[in-house]
């Protein structure tokens, strides 16, 4: 078995449809990646708060998997490179209807500048 494999759980269903921290605070996000360990939905590393990362660091799962429709691409921190995964439990991604960056109404118009300073 490949190592990064027994970091995935196929059958364990995402936490919800958004950053479980921003929408906690009432904060924003750019692209939103989940954890194949646990479901924990957190935001990306182009994101103001990279969420996902913190919970790689936080709790030591290493995979994650885009939650954006159309990417079904799997991620190893510790490697920092893509890996091969199986289907995960359904949803597959976000509801269709949920903006990018998101959630609605969260978003400042400012967005791209905020993530261009932020990722300077």
């Amino acid at each position: 078995m490949s190592d990064h494999l027994k970091h995935i759980q196929p059958s364990v269903p995402p936490s919800g449809t958004g950053c479980v921290e921003c929408l906690a605070t009432g904060d924003w996000w750019f692209h939103l990646r989940r954890c194949t360990e646990c479901g924990h939905i957190g935001c990306c590393d182009d994101s103001l708060n990279r969420h996902a990362r913190k919970h790689f660091h936080d709790t030591g799962h290493p995979i994650i998997q885009s939650f954006e429709p159309g990417e079904d691409w799997f991620y190893d921190y510790r490697s920092d490179q893509e890996v091969d995964g199986p289907r995960l439990a359904d949803p597959q991604h976000h509801p269709i209807d949920q903006p990018t960056p998101g959630p609605a109404g969260a978003v400042p118009r400012n967005w791209q500048r905020l993530l261009m300073e932020r990722n300077d």
